[in-house]
């Protein structure tokens, strides 16, 4: 599949911290996992669940895959946009393909998709993706798509 170059839909902004850098004071390669870690989340919290509250209900998100293609660095200080898009969703997982951009020029630093799979907290089995959530998930997957 060919790179998208800008996503559409949610979009996480963040800052560089002293403590994600290297001592050149460019982003260490494995935070922008946790930048888009931190985006998948609130992109959870912006339709309206938390990992708390699945958590309540004996569920958890956890990452199966990932790949991650790293373009241009980010530095000490940069403000970033990270964005979280369902790709492909599936009843008990999902693929989020994210972007992380520098804010003041829009240029691609970093891209990934991850297979996240819905499973029970107590056997971490594989399980349903609740209804409501999955629903929310399937117009995200119309925006990503264009329809």
């Amino acid at each position: 599949m060919s790179a998208i170059t800008t996503a559409p839909g949610f979009n996480f902004p963040c800052r560089v911290y002293y403590e994600d850098t290297d001592a050149g004071g460019i982003v260490y390669y494995v935070n922008y996992l946790k930048f888009m870690e931190r985006a998948r989340t609130e992109r959870l919290r912006d339709l309206g669940f938390s990992q708390a509250q699945m958590a309540t209900k004996n569920l958890l998100f956890v990452v199966h895959s990932s790949q991650a293609r790293y373009h241009a660095p980010a530095r000490l200080d940069d403000e970033l946009l990270v964005s979280a898009q369902v790709e492909v969703l599936k009843r008990a997982s999902l693929k989020f393909y994210q972007q992380v951009r520098r804010a003041s020029d829009n240029v691609l630093l970093c891209e990934g998709r991850f297979t996240v799979a819905c499973v029970r907290a107590d056997t971490l089995k594989p399980q349903a993706i609740p209804e409501p959530l999955y629903t929310a998930f399937t117009a995200d997957v119309r925006d990503f798509a264009g329809e």
